[in-house]
């Protein structure tokens, strides 16, 4: 007899309750807890079942008790469902089924925000900024209002070679405009860009660890060496790394074969290994320098803190996350997955740079990080001392940049997105991404652009001044400074018109970064970022005195 799904998955829950507990509970107690509490939860969940006042849904219900469950260990331990396969397969692969656009919600609107280079997203004409209305003849808003919710990147993946009929409302257009585009299989990149910064200095923009993230970075590295590349700026920042084998891949293009790379050291103690370069690198001379910040974590942070430990280059940016946990993934039943925290990597000097204690958490159940006091010293190659426990610290600290909060506002707001979307619609060409600049009229407009719009931002002068006025009020004082903190808030009172102007350089950056990514998509908004990103200029000013270079890399 075929019992419906969600009867069968009581009795399957009450069979493995049953059946571990058959087996186990004489002779140890801990499977026999773990026996009792899955009876526990099979018969509450067959109570819910029979009596709740509405109907529940099991997989869902099920999906937000495992989910809960697996919150009490590490942001990294998770469960994929059969319906969230597709999307595991992407993360670790870098492909799917699909158009090639990355779409977000803008107030309520399905808004095109990039296009990826040589996607039939981009042959087919689909343009950023596009509002997509409806996708094969159904209505977007009436969707949404009629199911809650929409996923709009679901109904944009398909089988490759279907096609998928979109109208869109575009910029400049009276009338929706309707296109078709064929799925086909997309690759995200993991070296979204690459090239030369300068006559000598190659540049490789890496993003991600899936499975072709090593051929990309040595295919990058041969193509800039043969262009004249003599000195390499790697840029890790922004990457959340992904699979262990790219990271020791990566690394063993700068490093001798069989040198160590990093050691994973667990509960399940066959499972601890050695990791070692196993191939002949690519090149073992040329200058290095690997940008991070607070954002490059786990294999990021293998390939950088393995580069710094063997003084084969030198770090410039800020301390990356601290994520030196290895995970596996273990096959469930009915075609779902468990991504498990199974051991802690430990890079050449011997240093974990595991910065978050899951194990031990506060009372209220959050974590905190390991303290300076419990940090250990260690030695890179050349005697250099490293330390373990909160990331991997660069050779030369670049103090982050802290968006001004009239930029935040223009940002957040979608203001800066607008309007390069209204600038390409009456631009049809600019100049090279690197070449692109707003003229001092160009800004103008997009200062009078802005007047009637809505934004608003406070300070932190005004955040500050706000604060001391209500302790006044508490303590009994503002009485007798009101006059005075009147008179401080009229000085200090932000004006969006002066604010545009103080601010000037940061905002028409921004705007020439996002106007070049209309143009010339992911390539264009890296070129365009070199002539204000601080941490380039720190690694092409480290290259233009190779004294100071060589000097960080010696023993102190």
């Amino acid at each position: 007899m075929r019992f419906p799904k969600r009867i069968s998955l009581l009795a399957s829950a009450a069979l493995v309750a049953g059946g571990i507990g058959f087996f186990s509970f004489k002779t140890d107690d801990r499977f026999f807890e773990i026996a009792r509490n899955l009876d526990i939860y099979a018969t509450l969940f067959k109570e819910l079942n029979q009596y709740y006042v509405d109907e529940v849904n099991p997989n869902r219900m099920v999906k937000t008790s495992i989910d809960a469950m697996l919150k009490a260990l590490d942001p990294y331990t998770n469960f994929y469902a059969e319906d969230d396969i597709e999307d595991y397969m992407t993360m670790t692969t870098g492909r799917y089924n699909g158009i090639g656009a990355l779409v977000g919600q803008r107030q309520g609107k399905s808004i095109v925000l990039m296009i990826y280079e040589g996607t039939p997203a981009e042959k087919s004409g689909l343009q950023i900024g596009d509002e997509i209305l409806k996708i094969d003849g159904v209505d977007i808003k009436t969707r949404k209002e009629r199911d809650g919710s929409i996923d709009t990147g679901k109904l944009l993946k398909g089988q490759n070679g279907t096609a998928v009929k979109l109208t869109v409302k575009r910029f400049g257009q009276p009338s929706p405009v309707d296109l078709s585009v064929s799925r086909d299989v997309v690759k995200m990149t993991n070296v979204p860009y690459y090239g030369m910064v300068s006559d000598d200095v190659g540049y490789i923009d890496l993003k991600d660890f899936t499975a072709t993230a090593s051929r990309e970075v040595r295919t990058a590295f041969q193509d800039l060496k043969g262009k004249g590349m003599k000195k390499l700026i790697l840029d890790v920042r922004e990457n959340p790394g992904g699979l262990l084998n790219m990271a020791i891949d990566i690394s063993n293009t700068f490093i001798p074969k069989d040198s160590e790379v990093v050691t994973t050291k667990g509960k399940v103690t066959e499972w601890n290994k050695t990791y070692t370069a196993l191939n002949a690198p690519l090149d073992l001379e040329i200058p290095i320098v690997v940008l991070t910040n607070s954002r490059s974590a786990s294999a990021a942070e293998i390939v950088s803190g393995v580069i710094q430990d063997y003084d084969r280059g030198v770090l410039v940016g800020q301390r990356t996350y601290g994520k030196g946990l290895v995970q596996a993934t273990r096959e469930l039943s009915f075609n779902t997955k468990l991504k498990i925290t199974t051991a802690k990597y430990y890079i050449p000097s011997g240093r974990c740079i595991q910065a978050i204690d899951y194990s031990h958490r506060n009372p209220d159940g959050s974590v905190g990080k390991i303290p300076d006091s419990l940090k250990t010293a260690f030695k890179t190659k050349a005697g250099r001392v490293v330390y373990d426990g909160g990331g991997v610290l660069p050779d030369v600290v670049v103090d982050a940049q802290t968006p001004t909060p009239i930029a935040l506002s223009l940002t957040n707001k979608g203001l800066i997105f607008d309007y390069a979307v209204k600038y390409h619609h009456d631009h049809p060409t600019i100049k090279p991404a690197r070449e692109f600049h707003l003229t001092d009229a160009e800004y103008a407009d997009f200062v009078k652009w802005t007047a009637d719009k809505e934004y608003d931002y406070t300070t932190q002068v005004e955040k500050d001044l706000g604060t001391l006025e209500a302790s006044a009020k508490k303590e009994k004082y503002f009485d007798q400074i009101q006059d005075q903190l009147k008179a401080l808030k009229t000085k200090v009172s932000h004006s969006k018109d002066a604010d545009m102007m103080t601010f000037k350089p940061e905002l028409r950056g921004l705007l020439e970064q996002e106007i070049a990514g209309h143009y010339y998509l992911q390539k264009g908004i890296k070129e365009a970022s070199f002539a204000t990103d601080p941490e380039m200029k720190a690694a092409l000013d480290l290259f233009k005195d190779m004294g100071r270079y060589s000097t960080i890399l010696k023993k102190k």
